[in-house]
């Protein structure tokens, strides 16, 4: 997709730097930190300083000042070359810094805003647990109010950021009697779990901070792909939350969160295109030079099938996922696209990835080509952020909603 009908000067300007940026700084080191499973701290920083860290926020409260189609392209840009780059801005910046913005009040935008847009410190979701994955309103963490403060105990699996970062939303029960009603969200610090890290490269820390009193990270997971995006549990036991730590209403948790997810949905969706375009770029380059039977294997039409397959489901969920964030960017109702975009893009990340290795042969199935990594890196967009099976049931309840009306 070209210079389409979403496109203007700028969002192309936008891509452009992005391309740059991760040809020659992150496409060198993907995979041997996929390999390590380690977090790319020093790309992190250069990420900061490019503003990729804030990109939809305003340049007062830190942020480059851009719109949510930047930031879509800026995903997308990024996962072409390493999901787990990619997904370092989408989660820090939809699920950590979002709901802080759309739900903060004047103090807590001020307090905390600037410190995630600018990219001084990393943000995180505090949602999934244990008996609450699929079932968000299954919330077994609780939030119970004590003079001027709360005191949260539970935990949280599969946290991205929990270790690295420094800012969490975190929901919690503050009136089981109340089912979804009775779930609220908290902003929660602490120091990140690399501080050496973030010492040697002058990032992820900051000292104004109040590092809470048993608010800590878990074990890290050993991943089958996004290997070098950060995810843990988070713990709370007997963690003291000033009053004023509240997010939005108490009781209005879910409400939000659902709010925080369907734009997240948009930013998996672009993830996903990225990873399936990189995948297809990756093919086209090996199928014109690798030879068979005296040919490139690009004449032969099994593989020319495949490719134009691959390509025309990218531009269908291209179209998809630009055309969500539009009607999020212009203030039009959008939840049932940006999971029809979800769906549709994670499932075409999955196919694109499977038909790249089949292209590639054997080479396909080793590390020396990334293509089995993009393979790794594109199944969680099938499960985070709202499983497959979630996104049909999205879909159906509004398709059935507007047939009531």
């Amino acid at each position: 997709m070209h210079d389409s009908l979403y496109f203007s000067e700028q969002h192309l300007a936008v891509r452009d730097m992005v391309r740059a940026f991760a040809r020659d700084h992150v496409a060198p080191v993907a995979a041997a930190h996929d390999e390590a499973s380690t977090f790319p701290w020093e790309n992190v920083k250069q990420m900061g300083e490019l503003g990729l860290l804030g990109v939809p926020w305003s340049e007062e409260v830190g942020g480059a000042g851009f719109d949510t189609l930047s930031f879509m392209i800026s995903i997308e840009e990024l996962a072409k070359v390493c999901a787990s780059h990619s997904i370092t801005i989408s989660a820090h910046t939809t699920l950590g810094t979002s709901p802080i913005v759309k739900f903060g009040t004047p103090e807590q935008i001020q307090r905390y805003v600037p410190l995630l847009a600018s990219g001084k410190v990393l943000g995180g979701f505090g949602l999934t647990e244990e008996a609450a994955g699929s079932d968000a309103g299954g919330t077994r963490t609780t939030a119970v109010k004590q003079g001027d403060r709360y005191i949260l105990n539970g935990s949280k699996r599969f946290i991205t950021h929990a270790g690295v970062g420094e800012i969490f939303v975190v929901t919690a029960v503050t009136d089981p009697s109340k089912g979804t009603k009775g779930i609220s969200s908290f902003i929660l610090t602490k120091d990140s779990v690399d501080l050496e890290a973030c010492r040697v490269h002058g990032v992820g820390h900051d000292d104004s901070l109040v590092n809470m009193k048993g608010f800590t990270a878990g074990k890290k997971e050993d991943k089958m792909g996004w290997r070098a995006s950060d995810t843990r549990e988070l713990l709370f036991d007997n963690v003291e939350v000033p009053a004023e730590n509240l997010l939005g209403t108490e009781g209005l948790g879910f409400t939000n969160f659902m709010k925080t997810l369907d734009a997240g949905r948009i930013g998996i969706a672009a993830l996903s295109i990225g990873i399936a375009q990189g995948a297809l770029e990756e093919s086209l380059k090996y199928a014109s030079v690798r030879k068979q039977f005296g040919s490139p294997i690009s004449s032969f039409q099994g593989i020319q099938f495949q490719l134009s397959d691959m390509a025309t489901e990218i531009e269908a969920g291209r179209h998809l996922m630009y055309h969500a964030a539009w009607l999020s960017q212009n203030g039009h109702p959008f939840s049932k696209e940006a999971a029809m975009a979800k769906l549709f893009c994670s499932e075409v990340a999955m196919k694109a990835t499977i038909k790249a290795i089949q292209v590639h042969g054997g080479y396909g199935y080793t590390k020396d080509y990334p293509v089995e990594r993009y393979m790794r890196d594109a199944k969680i967009c099938e499960i985070g952020e709202g499983t497959s099976e979630i996104q049909r049931m999205v879909i159906a309840r509004h398709l059935l909603k507007d047939l009531m009306a």
